[in-house]
């Protein structure tokens, strides 16, 4: 019986230094949206490279050893011999929302498709069967960085591969709405998968529900998009609305859309149909909601 080699999953972001309270004191821990996802996945068992830049500083390594015990494929990490790794510092109220604080003007991921080493990681990457990036991978890059991002996602659907986008919004990472909406619908374009989360595409362009979201994706080009609802579930492609299986009272909401997509990535790069790979999405993320962190630590 033929082998089939196991199907590879790129990402393409920023990850992050985290300061995350306990009680009177803080924890350091690492994170980022796309960073998030890629553990997840590697956690799976899924073959997950992450393409990014981290600093020269004390807590570069640090952080590739512990993705690499995770299983993550750093072979795609940059390194910036003058800039540092941005870092954020995250507070949880009594109900699990959190509030971040951000040092990450001038972290080394921004620079990343300007360093020595970028062309061939670009090449590398570009033969992912699968591409995964948000609107916080784009905003935090300059000009130059995002047209080369845009490429990426560009060449990795001409290869055949299928490229899958978070709506991601931030707005203290953008000059104003404008730019931010027009990156989003460049990258919806090139998208196969999309993962919006209703709360933001309102708060950017003013949609008023799921259906007005994910009709915008479809009329842009993404066929196959998913509205994050929060604790109300999804919004599936075929526009059923697919609840959580329980009602939970989060610990911590922190990477809770993250480890969504993973599961729903996951599950859809193994075959599952979209109302099966999104329980699946709803399942990670509810382990995760009860636990601290946007990467909590494994059961177990």
């Amino acid at each position: 019986m033929e082998l089939v080699a196991p199907l590879r999953i790129v990402l393409v972001g920023e990850p992050m230094i985290e300061l995350s309270r306990r009680g009177a004191a803080w924890q350091l821990g690492y994170g980022g949206d796309t960073l998030n996802t890629a553990l997840h996945l590697a956690r799976g068992g899924h073959d997950v490279a992450y393409l990014t830049a981290l600093g020269d500083d004390p807590f570069a390594a640090a952080m590739i050893d512990r993705w690499q015990g995770e299983g993550l494929d750093c072979s795609l990490v940059l390194h910036h011999p003058q800039r540092a790794t941005g870092l954020y510092a995250i507070s949880t109220d009594a109900s699990g929302e959190r509030s971040f604080a951000y040092w990450r003007e001038h972290s080394a991921a921004r620079e990343m498709f300007a360093l020595p080493g970028a062309d061939a990681a670009i090449e590398q990457a570009a033969r992912a069967d699968l591409l995964v990036f948000s609107l916080i991978s784009l905003a935090i890059l300059p000009g130059e960085g995002r047209e080369a991002l845009f490429a990426l996602a560009r060449a990795v659907r001409e290869r055949g591969g299928q490229v899958a986008f978070d709506g991601n919004y931030r707005p203290r990472l953008w000059p104003g709405t404008h730019s931010a909406m027009a990156a989003r619908d460049r990258a919806i374009a090139l998208a196969s998968i999309g993962l919006p989360t209703l709360e933001d595409d309102m708060l950017l362009s003013g949609e008023q529900d799921a259906a007005a979201v994910a009709a915008h994706w479809r009329q842009l080009g993404c066929g196959e998009t998913v509205v994050k609802l929060g604790a109300d579930g999804c919004l599936l492609p075929d526009g059923q609305i697919l609840p959580p299986p329980q009602v939970l009272t989060p610990v911590d909401t922190s990477g809770a859309g993250d480890a969504f997509n993973a599961g729903y990535l996951g599950a859809r790069m193994q075959g599952a149909v979209p109302d099966e790979a999104a329980r699946a999405g709803h399942a990670l993320a509810g382990w995760t909601v009860m636990r601290a962190g946007a990467i909590p630590d494994r059961d177990p």
